[in-house]
């Protein structure tokens, strides 16, 4: 099976269509059609259903698009261990973060692989947690940070384990309180995550323990705009302490959730028993002169790029 037609089959998934495809592939239209045709040939059926300037996959295409995107991700693992033997520093580090507290935790760190290995190219991609297990379940990132619970899967390495706090108007009857169970929030509105949110599923399932469910007043995936709403009487919020503590400007009060059994975990992790790039092998490195306890989980034999 060529990976090129295998390539220019995911393209055309992933940007919608034949056209926006050749343009990221630099071929031509017919090109990318004729790769396709191929692929469909050589597998015996159809992989993509034609609606007008759009595409869907049919359930053979679901499948081979899964398979696919494992296959060129090892190409590009090959390519990268092949780049390291010959001593050449270059390479690519595929990572995911999550949109909460990605600004604290990962760009001081972003800042040093950089200094250590100038010549590998950064592609980052900030997500919910449930987005990025897929994309490393995939192929399509070599590692992502997402909040626990982490299937068995993938290894992993914990990064921060964080209380809650909880966020509410400056009117709020507990306003004041340096705590708050989550049985007094019972009869509020919750300004709750997007979907693709572990955080969404661990709020729910802790409220459902305590014999409610929370009303949605909101969604949103940007802490600023959630502590705005907060502030405008909309609901209460939950946020990660990492997210808040150290802010003297927040126009709402702040307290922890006192709740040992919800809290924000986060962790790092890679497909189990993958063979990382060196690229990712080296943020794993890094990763692990950061956190405290650091060897505690397996690792993954390679040498650093350069």
């Amino acid at each position: 099976m060529d990976l090129r037609t295998l390539r220019a089959f995911v393209e055309v998934v992933k940007q919608g269509g034949f056209s926006a495809a050749a343009d990221v592939i630099h071929a031509s239209q017919p090109t990318i059609s004729k790769a396709v045709r191929q692929l469909e040939d050589e597998l015996g059926g159809a992989l993509l259903e034609r609606l007008g300037h759009q595409v869907r996959m049919t359930a053979m295409g679901e499948l081979v698009y899964r398979r696919a995107q494992v296959m060129l991700a090892e190409r590009e693992t090959l390519v990268a261990e092949l780049a390291e033997l010959r001593g050449l520093k270059r390479g690519r580090l595929r990572i995911g973060i999550p949109q909460l507290g990605s600004s604290i935790i990962f760009a001081p760190l972003v800042t040093q692989y950089r200094q250590r290995y100038p010549d590998i190219e950064i592609d980052l991609a900030e997500r919910g947690s449930m987005p990025l297990k897929e994309a490393v379940r995939s192929g399509a990132l070599d590692l992502a940070a997402a909040i626990e619970p982490i299937e068995d899967e993938f290894d992993r390495l914990s990064m921060r384990d964080e209380p809650m706090m909880v966020l509410l108007p400056p009117n709020h009857p507990l306003s004041g309180r340096k705590s708050v169970k989550l049985t007094e929030l019972a009869d509020d509105s919750f300004i709750l995550f997007e979907a693709g949110f572990t955080l969404n599923e661990l709020i729910h399932e802790a409220c459902r323990r305590h014999g409610f469910a929370p009303r949605a007043a909101a969604h949103s995936s940007q802490p600023d705009f959630i502590t705005v709403l907060v502030a405008t009487g909309l609901g209460i919020a939950l946020l990660p302490r990492l997210v808040v503590e150290g802010r003297q400007d927040l126009p709402v009060q702040v307290a922890l959730l006192d709740e040992p059994d919800v809290r924000w975990r986060l962790s790092l992790i890679w497909r189990r028993g993958a063979a990382l790039a060196p690229a990712a092998q080296a943020w794993l490195d890094l990763m692990r002169d950061q956190v405290p306890g650091r060897g505690a989980f397996p690792s993954v034999k390679h040498k650093k790029p350069g």
